[in-house]
């Protein structure tokens, strides 16, 4: 699998399916930005309260003529029909737990101040996202929004004055390490997360 960070704002989305199911997957692409259509014989009240575009019948293949991507929350023959018109129109499909339908795979989301972690086990151990998605959100600092903020004035000097890549990593980490008060930890030390780690800088 190849992750993937999709810029839906203002695209197109088709989510196939009316049930609360689809209604979990309509907030992650709303919160994306996405342009919904919604495509049910039958679709619950927080649906229809989230204001999107309702189709509200059977799907058919030509539901999808304007779409990015598509997001299949049926049932498994419902899913199976979405993921061959999907198929013949290039479109990658994501069919929630039903992975032998689905070509794309919506993991747990942390999103704070800007940064966004995804977690996906290919379909076969939602559950697990889900455990590792809380996990991930309890070990992030709680002044997230202080990183970023550090991160882009850095990147912006940076460009400026033309510095390599593999230089701009540990200039980061030392500038993160300067916003937190040196009289209220030991001397000499470092936050802990915030030692330089033994990988390459991507």
């Amino acid at each position: 699998m190849l992750p993937l960070f999709l810029d839906l704002s203002g695209r197109r989305v088709v989510l196939v399916g009316g049930g609360p199911v689809a209604r979990a997957k309509l907030d992650q692409l709303l919160a994306a930005g996405a342009s919904v259509r919604v495509v049910a014989p039958s679709v619950c009240r927080d649906i229809v309260r989230a204001g999107v575009d309702i189709a509200e019948r059977g799907f058919i293949p030509t539901d999808l003529d304007d779409a990015w991507l598509v997001v299949a929350a049926a049932t498994s023959a419902v899913n199976r029909q979405v993921a061959e018109a999907a198929h013949a129109r290039r479109l990658f499909v994501n069919a929630v737990d039903d992975p032998a339908n689905a070509t794309a795979f919506l993991g747990g989301v942390v999103r704070r101040s800007g940064v966004t972690i995804a977690i996906s086990t290919s379909g076969e151990a939602p559950a697990l996202t889900s455990l590792l998605r809380e996990a991930l959100d309890a070990l992030l600092p709680h002044d997230l929004s202080r990183w970023m903020d550090t991160a882009r004035r850095a990147r912006l000097s940076w460009k400026r004055e033309r510095v390599a890549m593999p230089q701009r990593k540990p200039q980061l980490l030392a500038a993160l390490n300067q916003l937190y008060d040196a009289d209220k930890r030991p001397e000499g030390a470092q936050v802990p997360w915030l030692n330089s780690p033994e990988d390459s800088w991507l």
